[in-house]
């Protein structure tokens, strides 16, 4: 059955407002877990989670709790899940089709918070998204407690070629700090289905990650390149995203500087060719940059293979989540072991503490450990040897508040619509 837009908002808001009830009437929940992950590579079997407000307070065995608040005694219970790069305004219009202006800012929003709900409901309680001044508002409404959705750190509007020479970048950052972004995105190659070639000189690159780190911003530089990305690296860029023609050497370049790497590999190339229909016609998306994008899938694939053999380089997770795949972020993960390599513990960590610390919220999310912010999720089975377990979410909690549990199924409710 299908339910319009505004009817999915409403249901996730009842459901959020009944939530929250619920929580400000408890001081004090405890969660019985199977099996804890707690982020940074750690397991415990039968423990408590013991939440007081937003935070956790203490962990403790299973056994010195009676009645727990959430008995997820069947479950594994990790961090809230985190994705570092999505664009959660991107949507599907009414007609179907990709919609990369809307006529309507108040439509925009609307779309943005149905996919922050699809979002949370799939474990995700942080996200950062780049790219559109939009996310602000949803961002603030969110944070304010009256929409339900993940955390969002924002860009707002990137840098690009046309924002112009070193000195106007950096007036540029200074003024997305002053708009409220939370961290500078920067196109400094073209999209890879115009081929990927550079776009920002060397002087650009560290006028702009220069300048987001004197406003106290990380950095998230789209580069293609081995050269690009390590002029970005060398430039003080926090991460690199895609990174599909990256050498070994560069790689370990980006090791030995700390220079996080998000190689975006099993979801957004497959999610852009699963909709093809809905994309083709707009933009570069014709025929040669679909071509383009299918090349890239086994390249892309080598290259993560590539960088998991540099030690002590920093992979995080990310998506590159647009219109089509909000809901669906857990997929480049089970990409990444099952075709990738990665090892399971691993690639949790790079979802949940390695996420938060590149974010820069280490000591707020991303870990289960008292003191920090209680975003947990549990899923149905066990990830370290089923890595798609990670796609049965049973529960999400989020700042201590319940926002999934089990028996609430959001496809019943017709929320996870892959806008």
């Amino acid at each position: 059955m299908t339910i319009s837009l505004n009817r999915r908002i409403a249901i996730a808001v009842a459901v959020f407002v009944g939530a929250v009830g619920t929580s400000a009437r408890q001081r004090e929940t405890t969660i019985a877990a199977g099996v804890m992950l707690d982020g940074r590579g750690g397991r415990r079997e039968l423990v408590t989670i013991v939440v007081e407000g937003t935070r956790i307070v203490r962990v403790e065995p299973a056994s010195q709790t009676a009645n727990p608040t959430h008995d997820l005694r069947r479950f594994t219970v990790l961090p809230g899940f985190i994705d570092t790069h999505v664009h959660i305004a991107w949507h599907f219009g009414a007609n179907g089709r990709f919609a990369p202006r809307d006529d309507s800012p108040a439509q925009t929003a609307l779309y943005a918070a149905e996919n922050a709900f699809a979002t949370l409901t799939a474990g995700f309680t942080t996200v950062q998204s780049v790219g559109n001044a939009i996310d602000r508002e949803v961002r603030d409404a969110i944070a304010r407690g009256v929409l339900p959705g993940p955390r969002i750190l924002t860009s707002l509007e990137p840098v690009t070629a046309s924002t112009g020479s070193p000195d106007d970048i950096r007036a540029f950052v200074r003024k997305m700090k002053a708009d409220g972004a939370d961290v500078v995105k920067i196109f400094a190659s073209k999209s890879i289905r115009d081929g990927g070639g550079a776009t920002l000189s060397a002087a650009q690159l560290e006028a702009a990650c220069g300048e987001a780190a004197a406003q106290g911003l990380k950095s998230l530089v789209h580069a293609y390149g081995a050269d690009v990305i390590a002029t970005a690296s060398r430039a003080g860029c926090t991460a690199i995203e895609h990174g599909t023609f990256a050498s070994e050497e560069v790689l370990a370049e980006l090791a030995a500087r700390g220079t996080y790497f998000d190689p975006n590999i099993g979801l957004v190339a497959q999610n852009y060719l699963a909709n093809r229909a809905r994309y083709e016609g707009v933009g570069n998306y014709n025929p040669g940059g679909f071509a383009a994008m299918e090349r890239s899938i086994p390249m892309n694939l080598a290259v993560f293979k590539r960088a998991l053999a540099v030690p002590n380089l920093k992979i995080v997770f990310g998506t590159d989540a647009v219109a089509g795949a909000h809901g669906r972020n857990i997929e480049e993960l089970v990409y990444r072991v099952e075709q990738g390599g990665q090892e399971p513990m691993a690639a949790i960590v790079s979802l949940t503490s390695l996420a938060a610390e590149s974010l820069g919220l280490a000591g707020l999310v991303g870990t289960i450990a008292p003191g920090l912010e209680a975003d947990l999720v549990a899923v149905e089975g066990d990830p370290f040897t089923d890595i798609t377990a990670l796609r049965r979410v049973a529960f999400v909690m989020k700042g201590g508040r319940v926002l999934v549990a089990q028996g609430f199924s959001a496809a019943t409710h017709g929320v996870r619509s892959g806008r």
